[in-house]
């Protein structure tokens, strides 16, 4: 008799905890991640997640960061999963594999930086010679001014790379801790020169539409251009926007988790059309469905 009723009680607790563990169990599509994302592509991420939560019993914690701060949570472990505007290099690759972690890199979008201006200057032509020079501390009639998110950011990062510097001049450039402070600045400052991810503008929230109606966004003459190209989504697609990025998930969460799913949610049919819907380029255009009929219905007279 006693050994039946610890056979009961065992299978109790068996099953108890059985389904506590499978309540809790993350999966591709179900649990909890937190996902360190560069903050000038804060809204399309936001999009995704808000739509992939919709669909699958997931929740998903967004972390607007800088570039650097993004990698940092990387290396250190402290989020298994983050959004870059470019992909990792040979070095921090080495770092990951003496780590014995290999990330999965996933390419999903073409991204632009956008330049923009106060509506009450003129001028929205600039020539990306006038604007390398001021960054090599050539100052010039062009530029008043810039001002960027934050000096660890992914632009910050992008353009020191374009003009070939270490360091921005110290005279005349400026910067802020996100994408909305420079846009609020922008448009309540005339002549400066914002440098933005142009996600920020395709895509806007609701509070940011009052200061994006003070803002121009500027056309940019490549260096061997002979016209001045906006960063629209057509531009972006045929290559002739000078300021153009690549956008990748990086994971090393080393299991099938819900970074896994999440990436996969992006890169397929649906996150591929949400990247469509918010002015950026989908690395994937996808296809439409087309009802073929048999019979053609005559009008009616």
């Amino acid at each position: 008799m006693k050994h039946c009723n610890l056979l009961v009680v065992f299978s109790c607790l068996f099953f108890f905890y059985s389904c506590k563990y499978d309540k809790n169990e993350e999966t591709i599509l179900k649990g909890n991640v937190t996902i360190t994302v560069d903050e000038t592509v804060l809204p399309l991420i936001q999009a995704q997640a808000d739509v992939f939560q919709n669909k699958y019993d997931a929740t998903i914690k967004l972390v607007p960061k800088s570039e650097a701060e993004t990698l940092n949570d990387l290396f250190n472990g402290k989020t298994g999963v983050a959004v870059l505007t470019r992909n990792l290099s040979e070095k921090e690759k080495i770092n990951f594999s003496q780590k014995k972690i290999i990330p999965k890199i996933t390419n999903f979008a073409i991204d632009a930086i956008a330049l923009v201006r106060n509506k009450t200057y003129n001028d929205i032509l600039l020539s990306l010679k006038d604007f390398i020079d001021f960054i090599r501390g050539n100052s010039n009639n062009a530029i008043k001014g810039l001002v960027f998110d934050n000096p660890n950011s992914s632009t910050v990062s992008y353009i020191k790379k374009l003009a070939k510097v270490d360091v921005l001049p110290e005279n005349g450039v400026y910067s802020f801790k996100s994408n909305e402070e420079v846009i609020k600045f922008v448009s309540e400052n005339n002549g400066m020169i914002g440098v933005i991810g142009v996600n920020w503008i395709s895509e806007p929230s609701s509070k940011m539409l009052p200061y994006l109606e003070n803002i121009n966004v500027l056309s940019v003459k490549a260096l061997n251009g002979s016209s001045f190209v906006s960063p629209t989504q057509n531009n972006i697609a045929e290559g002739t926007y000078p300021l153009a990025r690549d956008l990748f998930i990086v994971n090393c969460q080393g299991y099938s988790g819900l970074g896994m799913g999440f990436a996969s949610f992006i890169a397929g049919d649906v996150g591929q059309r949400i990247v469509l819907k918010s002015g950026l380029l989908p690395v994937r255009v996808p296809g439409r469905k087309l009802n073929v009929r048999n019979e053609i219905e005559n009008a009616k007279e």
